[in-house]
Formats: C-alpha cells, structure tokens, sequence
C-alpha cells in the first residue's frame, strides 16, 4: 500500500508527533524532494500495452511520489499526440521511437523532441489474415505438426506471387510512416526478399516500387481492418494481434523478438524547451517512469497480472484482460491453440531496457535512410549528431543517480559507464550486423535498400 494512504489512516487516532514517528519507520530513505517547476501535467498515450510505465507510476502513486499531478489521457493517432506534445496541449507522451527523431530532423513535422527515458523493449507481433494464412503454410516446415519458428518472409513470398498473377494488390497496416512497426514490417518482408518500397520528397506514400503495399492504420482498428479484408496482414503492439487470434481472424506469423531481438520500442518525449524550461520536473517524471518500469519487472515478472487487470480497463487500453495477458504474462498465442513461451515478449526494466542508448536512435535512422525518409546520404557523423540531440542519458542518469539515493533502485541496473551505444548486435532475422558507430556500413549490407549515394527521383532509383 502506498505510503500516504498508510498515513491517512492512521492520522485520525494518534497525534502528529507519532504519524511523524510511523512515516520514519516505513519509508526508505528519501532524498531530498525535487523542486519542480510545474507540478501539474498532462501525459497522452495510445491504448497499446506498452504504455503501461505511465499506468503504473500513476497507478501507485510514483508520480505523487515526486510531487507531480498527473493526468493521462488517451489520442486519437500518433500524429494527433505528437501534436498535442509540440503545441503544448501534452506536457509529453509515450511515443513511437522514430517520432522525436523524425520531427527533431523535420520529416514530417519540424520540432525538437527528446527523449530521456527508453519505455520498452520487444513488444511487436506480424499478423495475417486466415486467407493467407492457410495459402503460407504450404511452404513452411513443421515439426511435431506445428510451425517452425521464426517465420520468414520467404515463405510469404509466393502469396504475394499469387496475389500479383491475379491482378490483386497485397496490402498489409502498419500503425504510422516513422513507427517501429513500419521498419520491423519492412525489415521482415525485405530480409525475405519482397521489396517494401520507397519513399521520396515528392512521393510520401512509401510504395514506389513495393511488391507489398504498406499504409497507415490505428492500432486498435487493425483487427477490424484485417476482418473487412482492406489489408491482408499488420504489423501492430498489443494487444492487437492477440485480439485477431481471439476473433478467429487472422494469425500472428512472428514477434519482433524474433525480427530484432531485444529491439527497443517507445520512447517518453517531451520538447527540448520543455526539459530546459522545467529541468526538475523533467528528471521527476523520469524518476517515476523508472520506478514503474522496475515495478513491471520485478520478481521473475510477478506484478503482470495485477498490471494487466490496470490495463484492461476503458482509461488506459480497453481490452479484455484474458487479452492482454497472452502475451504480457510471457507468452504468446500465434495460430489458435499454438501457444509458446516468450519470456521477453514485453520487457520493461530488465537488460538496461529504460536506458536511452544513441545506438538506438542510430538503428532508426538507418532505416528512414534505407527507405528513402532520408532522401539524401549522410556521413556517419550526422547520424551520430542527431542521435545525441534527442536521445538524453543525461537525464535518464541524473534521474537514476537520484532514486538510487532514495533506495528505491540498486546501483547495478544501469549502465553507468556507458558511452551510449549498445555492443555491435547480430541478433537479427537476417543476421545482419549492425554497429550503432557505423550507419553506413551497415547500410551497404542489405541488398534492398538505399545505400551510399542512392536516392529516389521521379520514383526511381538513382545514383550510387
């Protein structure tokens, strides 16, 4: 029970002097309060199960904690929240990864936005519709009369091949231009040799030369998207592609645990002007998101269900618990029955997941970069530059430095001595290596893609 409620029941039968006497006994040693410039705040989300670091610094009291009053409310999209954030309507917001980079470097829409705190990692399922499905199956191996996992693009690749002998597009949702979905969902098609498509400046689309045809659909309306038969496969968070397997609808044919293991996925942002006009209530809001984060972790897990109860309701994502707890319990149903263990399915605090690492940043780039958002080349300098704009251990450390004095977290879960980029990773489903010093080098291994001096005009590829 959070420590003020403790006290308020007691206060009404012992005198001051004792209620001071109690506070001392059951709190952990506390640091000094923040002296917060703002203490009154609005934080928007969507109804996805990854933002539950702000359910639950609100839901026990984390951000009270800090002396902050806190009100979470829910957006329509992506583009609206980001918005609300850079007009100021939202104070800042759990965010789709590549939306600070991409606002901070002007596709899109022109604003500063950082990040001090990383939400999460892993999170993101594919899923396709029944129809291609059963058309998919045919080329996939079993064993023990179920689907050898991961499952490739490769294998999608003659469906896609159909679809285009009979004159039929293959569209496929993905939730915004600049979302983690996006390139998970281009990185798995390309790795299986299906070209996404590009975009150019004059050409936003992002399906010049696509053999899939990817567009924008909101989170929550995938499954109903999928079910009309407008799309024939997503790439969403949960708990939406657990709802197409509880619809009967569709199948989720991979994680992007599998795609990219432990690839990080949202993001808190607030603006440049905001952390540097309210540098105290800055850090105190990320003290209240790393306490939440630890709290989703802690114990092998143990806290799950009472946050997938939290989540349920209509306030934050509005599904059914059952749900929701498919996958974030640790596992995961993908065809109806075939359920597996995915220990880190949805992983909060664990492996240094809130650390905002410029190696993270640099991935994203890379990507807008390799599809044509960044329509020209840049030197590895440029991504190294803009990484380090928005993506602020900085914060996040002084943050840390100050609840390790609380008591509330050990010294050993951050990174202390880090220089901000993660060890080379190889942990994909290509196995391509990516090195977050290098973006360009990696960029010259895929062989779809922009690379070196590449660029779209007049939808095609020009230049080398």
């Amino acid at each position: 029970m959070h420590i003020v409620s403790t006290l308020r029941g007691i206060v009404l039968g012992v005198g001051v002097a004792a209620v001071a006497a109690v506070a001392a006994a059951v709190a952990p040693a506390q640091a000094e309060m923040l002296d917060v410039e703002k203490d009154e705040l609005k934080f928007g989300f969507i109804k996805l199960t990854d933002m539950a670091p702000l359910a639950i610094a609100y839901e026990k009291g984390y951000f009270e904690d800090e002396g902050l009053f806190v009100t979470l409310e829910p957006q329509a999209n992506w583009k609206v929240l980001l918005d609300g954030v850079i007009t100021g309507e939202l104070d800042g917001a759990h965010m789709l990864a590549g939306q600070p980079l991409a606002a901070t470097i002007g596709f899109g829409t022109k604003a500063h936005i950082i990040t001090p705190f990383s939400m999460d990692l892993n999170g993101n399922g594919i899923t396709v519709s029944n129809e291609v499905w059963e058309m998919m199956k045919k080329h996939i191996p079993m064993e023990n009369g179920k689907p050898v996992h991961p499952i490739k693009a490769d294998y999608l690749k003659p469906v896609i091949e159909q679809f285009r002998a009979e004159g039929k597009p293959f569209n496929m949702g993905m939730v915004f231009p600049v979302s983690t979905h996006n390139y998970e969902l281009r990185y798995w098609l390309a790795a299986g040799g299906i070209h996404p498509g590009f975009y150019s400046p004059d050409n936003i689309t992002g399906q010049i030369q696509a053999e899939a045809l990817l567009s924008v659909t909101p989170p929550p309306q995938m499954p109903a998207t999928l079910e009309a038969g407008t799309i024939s496969g997503y790439c969403v968070g949960e708990p939406w592609n657990q709802q197409a397997v509880f619809k009967g609808i569709g199948v989720p044919v991979i994680t992007d645990y599998e795609i990219w293991k432990d690839n990080p996925e949202k993001v808190f942002g607030i603006t440049k002007e905001f952390s540097e006009k309210y540098p105290n209530t800055t850090l105190a809001l990320t003290k209240a998101l790393i306490r939440a984060a630890k709290w989703l972790d802690e114990n092998d897990n143990a806290n799950r269900m009472e946050a997938v109860e939290i989540l349920a309701r209509s306030e934050y994502v509005g599904a059914d618990a059952e749900v929701i707890a498919n996958s974030m319990t640790g596992t995961f149903e993908y065809e109806k029955g075939d359920k597996r263990d995915v220990p880190d399915f949805n992983v909060f605090y664990r492996y240094f997941a809130t650390y905002p690492y410029y190696s993270d940043a640099v991935w994203y780039l890379t990507q807008m970069r390799r599809w044509g958002q960044i329509a020209e080349q840049k030197a590895d300098g440029w991504y190294i530059d803009v990484a380090k704009q928005v993506y602020r251990p900085d914060i996040y450390l002084k943050a840390a430095r100050l609840l390790v004095e609380d008591g509330h977290v050990a010294e050993a879960d951050f990174p202390w001595d880090s220089d901000g980029f993660r060890d080379p990773q190889s942990e994909f489903i290509d196995s391509i290596t990516f090195d977050g010093r290098k973006p360009n080098a990696y960029l010259d291994q895929f062989p779809i893609g922009l690379k070196g001096g590449q660029k779209v005009e007049q939808n095609v590829v020009v230049g080398g």
